[in-house]
């Protein structure tokens, strides 16, 4: 189907509350929002909670989602504001501070790493870490800046455009770009510093 003309159809089932396009979305988007909230917050509870309220909220407000752009950027944006949200509301770490290394997630920190590198259909980015270099890059990418890290991986893993990274974190496309480029390094700088202590 024709993105434009997809991008019409799941605007007026948002705006309809059509069930069965709302099922259709949860199916197709699942593991991707969970992964995406699973980095952004550390936690998996936490990222599953997050993920429920974000299909509450697209539900709620889905006459909002404008057809002249792909849905995913607007599913990432809705999910990245009650994110920040539920951050503000518990005076926890920003994304501009790092993550805590040893308890990113409120449970085991390689059963963490094994379920953000392990899933059934991987994007280009997590295809070129395929097999055990794939743990050893979730977990330098928890190690960075979650600035630098979330948009590592909408850019990567999700494969948004740099506008698009830019609409769901609200920040010109120089940001996106600057920020890439440094994540980027910090994050050569990990994975070189982890094959140095191998």
């Amino acid at each position: 189907m024709n993105p434009a003309t997809e991008a019409k159809e799941i605007a007026e089932g948002l705006r309809r509350r059509d069930v069965a396009i709302i099922h259709k979305l949860v199916e197709r988007y699942q593991y991707r929002l969970t992964r995406y909230l699973l980095y952004l917050t550390g936690r998996q509870d936490l990222a599953e909670d997050l993920f429920q309220e974000t299909w509450l909220r697209v539900l709620e407000r889905g006459s909002q989602f404008d057809a002249s752009s792909r849905f995913e950027p607007w599913l990432f944006t809705v999910a990245r504001n009650l994110t920040m949200d539920y951050f503000r509301r518990k005076k926890m770490v920003s994304l501009d501070a790092p993550m805590e290394s040893g308890n990113a997630t409120g449970t085991n920190e390689e059963s963490f790493t094994a379920k953000l590198a392990d899933h059934s259909s991987p994007s280009p980015f997590e295809l070129a870490a395929r097999s055990e270099d794939a743990a050893r890059l979730a977990q330098a990418l928890l190690l960075l800046a979650p600035i630098y890290r979330e948009v590592l991986v909408l850019r990567f893993q999700e494969q948004l455009s740099l506008q698009e990274v830019g609409r769901v974190i609200g920040a010109p496309v120089a940001t996106v770009s600057s920020r890439l480029r440094r994540g980027l390094a910090a994050l050569r700088s990990h994975l070189e510093g982890v094959a140095h202590v191998r």
